[in-house]
């Protein structure tokens, strides 16, 4: 049976949401940064070099290159952590069904802290649910990505920490598709979606009670030219990383993984654009897996997976100078998903 570990599947996936969620929106990202400034009132930080990832099937939090620790589960298939703001929790889900279809898993939202304690359920394992992240509003609110039993695509989902399965409320309409990606500190959040009168691409969303959430269009280059998908804002947001695919690539790879490019770039919240396109790892767009950029040390770095070697592995990207080191430790493990330190994705 193929899981979605094989290119095949992993494509089929990527497919079926992007054509569900419109998203036909790329940026554009930078090739000059300043360094990372505090807001006004705001202490300055030291930033642990720890992430949380998946490694064989479990959920693990290390310090960046460092030896492999006791996993914080382990005796199931748990994927894609998201480390809260606070830092003391991480959101996954957890595959309770398999198949060789992505879109037909069963899945369910758990959180549970960096320490390994305190594990809870956000959602009973019979939808598909994939992809949770934390808002940055200080309320600390689990959000995710739930299949459209109704129709195509996705609805965002939002619970809360101690909530229950069944407690979780939908955000956004079914009549159309919507992916999460990111969060900001003003409560909006970073959506792929496709709004009546505005088109698909990228939006920033407000939430409100009744009706249909509040959608402002983001500018990127790139818009309409390819797929992009996992963006994730910087501490700061003044920076954005994400994968993107072009139309044209895609189309001429029948099967396998299509090659996405891993891109960082600037990000202006206040005009709702992203600019200054800078390709990072797999500019040329060969078939293998590149995936799940996320910020680290503050934002002078940016930490992904690769499946180059032959098996996922963890790989780190330093802005100032543009190195890249391997800090999986293990060539034999399948490591994934990365996340950094107190920063959601």
């Amino acid at each position: 049976m193929k899981t979605h570990n094989d290119p095949l599947c992993r494509r089929e996936f990527l497919k079926t949401t992007s054509q569900a969620a419109a998203a036909v929106a790329s940026a554009g990202i930078g090739s000059a940064f300043a360094p990372l400034v505090a807001r006004a009132g705001e202490p300055q930080r030291s930033y642990a070099s720890r992430i949380s990832y998946y490694c064989n099937g479990e959920i693990h939090v290390n310090k960046v290159g460092g030896p492999e620790e006791k996993p914080l589960t382990t005796g199931y298939w748990d994927f894609k952590p998201s480390w809260s703001k606070t830092g003391d929790m991480l959101v996954c889900f957890r595959r309770l069904k398999n198949d060789p279809d992505v879109l037909q898993w069963k899945s369910a939202i758990f959180i549970i802290n960096a320490d390994g304690a305190g594990q809870h359920f956000l959602s009973d394992g019979t939808h598909t649910d994939f992809n949770p992240t934390w808002t940055r509003d200080g309320l600390n609110t689990p959000i995710w990505n739930r299949k459209n039993e109704k129709g195509r695509g996705f609805i965002v989902m939002q619970s809360k920490v101690g909530g229950e399965p069944g407690q979780e409320v939908a955000l956004t309409e079914s009549h159309f598709s919507n992916w999460a990606h990111s969060c900001l500190r003003d409560g909006r959040i970073v959506v792929s979606a496709n709004p009546p009168k505005l088109g698909g691409g990228i939006h920033l969303l407000t939430r409100r009670e009744g009706p249909m959430p509040i959608y402002e269009r983001v500018q990127c280059e790139l818009t309409g030219k390819g797929i992009f998908l996992r963006m994730s804002v910087s501490p700061s947001e003044k920076r954005i990383c994400f994968e993107f695919i072009t139309f044209e690539r895609q189309r001429k790879l029948k099967s396998g993984e299509p090659g996405h490019t891993l891109y960082v770039a600037d990000f202006d919240v206040r005009q709702r654009a992203i600019t200054n396109l800078k390709p990072f790892a797999n500019e040329e767009g060969k078939p293998i897996w590149f995936a799940y950029a996320r910020w680290i040390d503050g934002e002078s770095a940016v930490v992904y997976h690769s499946t180059e070697t032959g098996k996922g592995q963890l790989y780190v990207y330093r802005l100032d100078d543009g190195s890249i080191t391997r800090v999986s430790t293990n060539p034999q493990a399948d490591y994934r998903y990365p996340h950094g330190e107190a920063a959601p994705c």
